[in-house]
């Protein structure tokens, strides 16, 4: 069995709860109500704050401060959480809030890449296998869905949703929710195609692509709006699940959609 290693200058509360395996560095800091899953290795100066729940085989490296306070006035010390996921890497100066009672919660799921001086606010949901690169911010209650990538100081607005496969460019601000599998650059940001390249790489077939590809030139390069261009597609016939899902998302979103 692995031992668990602490090193003597970090502070670790003996009420924490750390699986096997898991390496403390110099200067840490781990208060009482915290959870880290096995074999994860937290480096030096990590802040990991009561509320903290780390799942196994993670490294989060030097200087993460994971479940501090939320940054919301409304927030009066409240019991809520931060969680990551299983496999996760949190690089240098990652910070995740802790959720408001609104959720309960902030999320960043399993297999992500959160790269240096990220920033994860309260009661956002990060789905699974997500990329955020160097300084990309969330602001409260945002939603990235499963396989996304944001570029370099990517800027997402509050209450925004991010839908899966899409891939945001460096320093774009995201506004509206962003519909799923697309490429989205410039500023102000656009949609500027489907995201061929990352599908093909998650084994998406031809077939598949090119109906993603026929459906929003459809409904956002047409020239009708979208519930004209939904109609529209619909009237052709089966739709598959993925154009489906599309559907639904541009449907259900709540802020509209970038185009």
């Amino acid at each position: 069995m692995n031992e668990t290693l602490i090193h003597p200058t970090a502070i670790v509360s003996p009420k924490a709860e750390l699986g096997t395996g898991v390496s403390v560095g110099p200067f840490s800091i781990i208060e009482d109500d915290v959870q880290v899953g096995d074999n994860t290795e937290i480096r030096s100066s990590v802040v990991l704050a009561n509320g903290a729940r780390i799942g196994s085989d993670c490294r989060i490296h030097s200087s993460c401060v994971i479940a501090t306070e939320p940054q919301d006035l409304k927030y009066k010390n409240e019991r809520t959480y931060a969680f990551v996921g299983d496999r996760t890497v949190l690089r240098e100066y990652v910070t995740v809030n802790r959720g408001t009672v609104e959720t309960g919660k902030a999320v960043v799921g399993d297999d992500c890449l959160i790269m240096t001086y990220c920033h994860v606010a309260h009661d956002c949901r990060v789905g699974n296998n997500v990329i955020m690169s160097n300084v990309s911010q969330l602001a409260g209650h945002v939603t990235i869905e499963d396989w996304v990538i944001l570029g370099g100081v990517a800027k997402i607005h509050q209450f925004c949703t991010v839908g899966s496969h899409s891939m945001i460019g460096a320093d774009v601000k995201i506004v509206k929710d962003v519909p799923p599998f697309t490429l989205v650059g410039r500023q102000p940001a656009k949609v500027e195609g489907v995201n061929k390249i990352g599908l093909r790489r998650r084994g998406f077939k031809s077939k598949t692509i090119r109906a993603i590809e026929e459906f929003y030139d459809t409904v956002l390069f047409s020239g009708m709006n979208n519930t004209e261009g939904i109609k529209h597609y619909k009237a052709k016939g089966d739709l598959l699940e993925e154009v489906e899902y599309c559907i639904k998302f541009i449907e259900n979103s709540k802020r509209g959609i970038h185009r």
